[in-house]
């Protein structure tokens, strides 16, 4: 089993930055992709950003491109999500999710992921 343990949310206002942190345990090696997923309420859980740990390619959703970093550290099983210039409209709870693997079109789907964080909340005040 992998256990996945959320950090770093918090209350900002626009044009803030926060960064996220993951750490996972378990059976880690098992892991082939990890990423962030949000969920304002009354909506649907989106993907935010996800990177595949054998080549460390990076996944982003549209409307984060260019102002979210995802990345890791294989040492610690650790990933973070960099996020600035934040927006209201990034308030959400954020999640992060562990894969077996997944092809890289089934990435951004939630669905394909096994184990699931308890969930930070993000608040950006305008």
């Amino acid at each position: 089993q992998v256990q996945l343990v959320e950090s770093g949310g918090g209350l900002v206002q626009a044009g803030d930055s926060l960064r996220l942190s993951c750490a996972a345990s378990g059976r880690t090696f098992a892991n082939y992709a990890m990423g962030w997923f949000r969920q304002s309420p009354g909506k649907e859980r989106d993907f935010v950003a996800t990177i595949r740990w054998s080549d460390r390619s990076t996944y982003y959703a549209d409307s984060v491109k260019g102002r979210f970093t995802i990345s890791g550290d294989n040492a610690t099983n650790t990933v973070y999500l960099r996020m600035n210039s934040l927006r209201p409209e990034d308030t959400a709870v954020y999640y992060c999710a562990a894969a077996s693997y997944l092809p890289a079109a089934n990435l951004r789907q939630g669905s394909g992921y096994h184990t699931w964080g308890q969930g930070t909340q993000v608040t950006v005040s305008s």
